[in-house]
């Protein structure tokens, strides 16, 4: 059952760059390691760091002085980190904390093949690095997790009571439910973020496009109403899945957000609230309402998903995969759904990664 789950969750969810956008390169007379697109700076390093499953991972920690925080970084499934790499620069820059991406089993050049499970040794191997090699405290720590990327950061910071905070960046309530109107978890779902976020925590940021074609902006107003301790949500109007970078609001509450967690804790009382002081900013966003009920009705009116719930009492949280007709055919054909690199073609690709690697174009906008 896991290998059909892990099949699944490699069919629909991952898109690991073909070629690799990098390779890592060690200089021959400084033994100096890093990614072939870039010239080395003294205060990043190129990693390669064992998982428990196997696989070798690459990463890159990005130095900042100044930092009081260090982010755990989990980048979207259609990028690696020659694609995210002038993006962790600059992000270390502007919010000074130390940061650490990594590029998932199977991406990039990290060995083995991608998969639900590896992700979330993935990202155990890099939060182990932080700790062991870098001496960075569950307290200092905030994950970080856009898009599927959400995934492993849930999972992981379920599991961790001390960390700092989270942030979700256009995240998933489920993978399954990206593509369907689901309202139960089926054994075969990958990243159950539903059903994992009412463990984590420590405070919680959700920023999320209203415009977002890829993962309904739906996903990201749920998961901040399930947070136990939720902060400020950031709903960019008009924001896409692959575009909320380049609004200046961004970085700017990104900023306060940091700020805030950096505080001591009984400093954070203005905010550690039950999120009513923030109902007039999810509310803003009211208009999107219908496109949100639209799901419902789609799942009213299908008569043979009401009989299956009727019918099996047993597991109130899973339904049985033969009571849903779901065409793998038809899953073939959305798979890319979570893909954006995909949805728009090769031309928006690229003209993505030009938006990530251009660092004057992002000064300009964060500076406002």
């Amino acid at each position: 059952m896991g290998g059909v789950t892990s099949s699944v969750a490699a069919k629909l969810a991952f898109f690991p760059p073909s070629p690799p956008s990098y390779e890592v390169v060690t200089e021959p007379e400084s033994g100096v390691v890093r990614l072939s697109r870039f010239p080395h700076r003294e205060n990043v390093e190129v990693l390669r760091l064992p998982t428990r499953r196997g696989t070798e991972i690459v990463a890159l920690y990005v130095r900042n002085p100044l930092a009081a925080s260090t982010l755990l970084y989990s980048h979207g499934n259609a990028a690696d980190l020659g694609q995210m790499y002038e993006l962790f620069v600059e992000l270390s820059i502007h919010l000074r904390v130390n940061l650490l991406g990594y590029d998932y089993s199977g991406y990039g050049q990290s060995s083995g093949k991608p998969s639900e499970q590896n992700t979330y040794a993935d990202i155990e191997a890099a939060y182990k690095c932080l700790v062991e090699n870098y001496s960075a405290k569950d307290e200092e720590i905030v994950l970080y997790g856009q898009s599927v990327g959400s995934g492993p950061t849930v999972n992981l910071a379920a599991r961790l009571p001390h960390l700092r905070a989270v942030v979700l960046h256009s995240p998933i309530l489920s993978g399954l439910r990206v593509m369907y109107p689901v309202k139960r978890t089926y054994w075969f779902d990958i990243y159950k973020n539903i059903d994992k976020i009412s463990l984590v925590n420590c405070p919680v940021l959700v920023i999320h496009g209203t415009s977002d074609e890829v993962v309904d902006f739906s996903h990201g107003t749920k998961l901040w109403e399930l947070c136990n301790e939720k902060y400020e949500p950031l709903w960019l109007k008009g924001g896409k899945h692959c575009d909320l970078e380049l609004f200046p609001e961004y970085i700017k509450h990104l900023k306060k957000f940091i700020s805030a967690v950096e505080k001591p804790p009984s400093q954070r009382s203005t905010w550690r609230r039950s999120g009513n002081q923030f109902e007039l900013s999810r509310m803003s966003t009211s208009r999107l309402e219908p496109s949100r009920m639209s799901f419902d009705r789609r799942e009213r009116s299908k008569p043979s998903a009401a009989k299956s719930k009727s019918k099996d009492q047993r597991s109130p949280n899973v339904e049985k995969p033969e009571k849903m007709m779901i065409s793998f055919d038809k899953m073939e054909k959305s798979r890319r759904s979570l893909d954006c690199f995909g949805l728009y073609g090769k031309h928006v690709a690229d003209q993505q990664d030009r938006g990530r690697r251009s660092v004057d174009r992002l000064d300009r906008i964060w500076a406002g």
